[in-house]
């Protein structure tokens, strides 16, 4: 049973209120389906090919590091929906859109408490916030890629999910030398056989879903949130949750306090599948 304290009800009060007079709530995925296990594609045994495109290596900020880039699991499948089941680590991943300041927030509280997590970042909020994707990375967090525009990729001709995938993929490599360590389809839970595809061929050899949804992008209320995800997790999950929402903000401290109490560590999802 998750207690959600009068301080996290003010808590949520206090963000959403904010939240509304700036108008910065954010799209969410809607996915179509509630994920259910892994999907039985292995993955290939290297990395595929990474697209040229036309970059601008000169833009890679000379103080920083180059990004971490994709790996291939062998043992993974080429869609991953969880982690190993026998150690007691979980995911939280969150889709990167909406206001910076909420984005923020976030992040930091996952700091001060030692979490570490996983943003799939929109190519259209990259471009209005380029400085978010090196302040993710300074923090230890794995970032990725969750499209160029957020729209429904797996009804998207060939051509026209191609560009969303490599949009996506090149405003990360322009900004942090890297196309990220993940590819999350947008507005579903999985990828369709040829977005699965696609993202290969971009140069992802993984397909990142998850199997507990906290339907934050509901904005069911931060009590809601939390039960939503501590409700589902267990050792290796991977959690949906999304920037850009107050209940989501209000709602994180509770999750990580009872994540502490289970001995369930946060980490970031090349931690976790690694």
């Amino acid at each position: 049973m998750v207690r959600v304290t009068t301080s996290d009800r003010r808590s949520v009060l206090r963000a959403g209120a904010g939240l509304v007079a700036g108008g910065t709530f954010a799209a969410a995925c809607s996915p179509t389906g509630t994920p259910s296990g892994a999907v039985a594609h292995h993955a290939p045994t290297s990395p595929a090919p990474t697209p040229a495109g036309n970059v601008t290596e000169s833009r890679i900020p000379s103080h920083s590091p180059t990004a971490p880039t994709p790996r291939a699991y062998p043992r993974q499948p080429v869609q991953i929906t969880h982690g190993p089941r026998d150690r007691p680590r979980v995911a939280l991943t969150f889709h990167g859109q909406g206001e910076p300041s909420v984005a923020r927030a976030l992040l930091g509280e996952a700091e001060r408490r030692g979490a570490r997590v996983t943003v799939l970042a929109v190519g259209t909020w990259l471009d209005e916030h380029p400085d978010l994707a090196r302040r993710i990375l300074d923090g230890g967090h794995d970032l990725g890629n969750h499209t160029q525009r957020h729209l429904d990729v797996n009804a998207m001709s060939e051509a026209d999910a191609t560009g969303e995938i490599t949009g996506c993929a090149e405003r990360l490599r322009k900004l942090t030398g890297s196309i990220g360590t993940w590819f999350r389809p947008s507005r579903t839970a999985h990828a369709s056989p040829l977005v699965e595809t696609l993202a290969r061929r971009a140069g992802y050899p993984h397909v990142l879903s998850y199997d507990v949804d906290s339907l934050d992008f509901t904005s069911p209320g931060a009590p809601a949130v939390a039960r939503n995800v501590l409700g589902g997790i267990r050792n290796g999950s991977v959690v949906s949750l999304h920037f850009g929402y107050a209940d989501t903000v209000a709602a994180l401290p509770a999750v990580l306090d009872e994540l502490d109490r289970r001995g369930l560590r946060a980490v970031t999802t090349t931690e976790l599948i690694g």
